[in-house]
């Protein structure tokens, strides 16, 4: 992941992301108040990927103004991360469930929430890619 500093802090970010499920995606709204929504996703190549309802609100907020953060809670009082970047909606993307790095990730989880991993693709059908610019943290 080019994005990231190579230095202790930029390895703990790159572990950070492998193993946290959940992050926080925050758009912008109409009104400019952020708009902060639990995601999961994936690093994909120097690019992050989260899947969404086709109904959710963030993607109104993304065609309306692409930065985006993404935030990690802190890990045992530490490893505190904050990506900063665009997003764009890929309207032709693969569904998550043909996505191996997202299933092996999220698949037990998928199959959970919607029964199988196709019932998940077909609920959560809209990729969206964000190119970190900037990462901070501790």
């Amino acid at each position: 992941m080019g994005w990231l500093p190579d230095s202790d802090f930029g390895r703990r970010v790159q572990a950070r992301l492998e193993e946290a499920v959940v992050g926080w995606l925050t758009t912008v709204g109409q009104d400019g108040t952020p708009q902060p929504n639990p995601v999961w996703f994936i690093t994909d190549g120097d690019e992050i990927l989260v899947y969404n309802r086709s109904d959710a609100r963030r993607l109104r907020h993304l065609s309306r103004n692409p930065r985006v953060s993404l935030n990690l809670d802190s890990h045992e009082g530490g490893a505190i991360v904050v990506i900063t970047g665009e997003a764009r909606i890929l309207p032709d993307a693969p569904a998550p469930d043909a996505v191996a790095d997202y299933v092996a990730k999220y698949g037990e989880r998928m199959r959970r929430v919607s029964g199988s991993l196709e019932a998940f693709g077909a609920k959560y059908p809209v990729a969206v890619r964000i190119r970190p610019e900037r990462v901070r943290g501790f």
